[in-house]
Order: structure tokens, then C-alpha cells, then sequence
């Protein structure tokens, strides 16, 4: 009976272990920059269309450094301060700027059309490029960069639950690093000045 108990103890010990190390390479992997030798498989290819209602491609970026957002234009708080800060951001690299792309894809195509997307990130700054699509063109787009999104509530006053991470992105698109909600322009401008 004892060595029962203990072979269900050290089990349900090595289980607990395994499922924590699991967790803890999991945090790890999504937590690191590029430069510490782990990286995240964020990013890969897109099809939207911007807010002059021109066809565009993650390819049409390449050469220069991407910072990607996913929001929409009817968020009520964070997605505003997100996209101030990128601005900021953007305004403190100076002529730097010129060698990034700022993108703000929308998790809410049923609203934000190309017309509407451009009014709102023209606020923030002139250099962010809105981009929508069909609904499955951004389910594709936000699968490949790990994005949470999920429509909540019912009439056009809905809201969008989704993940609030800006992605930076090499000039082959591929991840860099990336910055929470808690980042400031400051802490973007340095992160991309070293890339530049």
C-alpha cells in the first residue's frame, strides 16, 4: 500500500515538473528578443489591403524594419495609446523613421474599411499605414503573427477582445523583439534605433 502511495506521489511530482518546465520554455520563448538565440515563429506572409484601398503584401515591405500592430479604429482605450506611442516612437528616430514601416491592421474588417482606417491613423501619425481585409484575410494575417481576437457584444457598438502586442520585424519580416501595452516611445525608439 505505502509503495503505492509513493509511486502516485513521485508520478504526480514528475508530472507537475514536466508541465512546469513546459510552461516555463513556453513564457521564455515568447518573452525573448531575436538577439537571445531563441526566436518566437511570429510573422510570415499577409494580404490586406491599405487605406488607399491598394492590394498589399508583407512583401511590399521588405527593406525596411516593420512594427506591426493588430487593433481597430473602434477601440475604446488601449488601441489609442498604442498607436500615440508608436507615434511618439516613430517621431523621436527622427529621419530614422523613414527606414520603418508602422502598420496597423485592423481585427474589426466590418468596420474599418480603408477610408475609415485612414482618418483614424492619420491622428497619431501620418507614417502608419492602416490595413484591412476580408475576414479571412485578417484571420490569416493574425494566425501567422499569434494574435488573439474575438468579437464581443452584438449591434455596431460590438467590441473587440484581442492580444495588444506590437511586433517588431527585421527588414525579411522576420521577428525581433516585441513591447506590451507598458512600453513606452522612448523604450520603442531604442529598441528600433538599434536595428536601423
Amino acid at each position: 500500500m505505502a509503495s503505492r502511495r509513493t509511486r502516485v506521489l513521485i508520478v504526480s511530482i514528475a508530472l507537475i515538473a514536466s508541465l512546469s518546465v513546459g510552461y516555463g520554455l513556453s513564457r521564455l520563448v515568447i518573452s525573448q528578443p531575436a538577439d537571445s538565440g531563441i526566436v518566437p515563429a511570429i510573422g510570415g506572409s499577409f494580404h490586406l489591403v491599405d487605406e488607399d484601398g491598394k492590394r498589399r503584401s508583407d512583401a511590399d515591405f521588405r527593406g525596411k524594419l516593420m512594427l506591426v500592430y493588430f487593433g481597430y479604429t473602434y477601440c475604446p482605450d488601449i488601441c489609442p495609446t498604442t498607436l500615440q506611442t508608436m507615434g511618439q516612437a516613430l517621431d523621436e528616430l527622427g529621419d530614422g523613421a523613414d527606414k520603418v514601416a508602422p502598420l496597423f491592421i485592423t481585427v474589426d474588417p466590418d468596420r474599418d474599411t480603408p477610408d475609415h482606417l485612414k482618418g483614424y491613423t492619420e491622428q497619431f501619425n501620418p507614417r502608419i499605414l492602416g490595413l484591412t481585409g476580408s475576414p479571412q484575410e485578417i484571420a490569416d494575417a493574425a494566425r501567422v503573427y499569434r494574435v488573439y481576437y474575438r468579437k464581443s457584444g452584438s449591434g455596431f457598438d460590438y467590441l473587440m477582445d484581442h492580444s495588444s502586442i506590437v511586433y517588431l520585424m527585421d527588414r525579411n519580416g522576420h521577428y525581433l523583439t516585441h513591447f506590451t501595452a507598458d512600453a513606452s516611445a522612448d523604450d520603442i525608439a531604442t529598441a528600433i534605433a538599434k536595428y536601423l
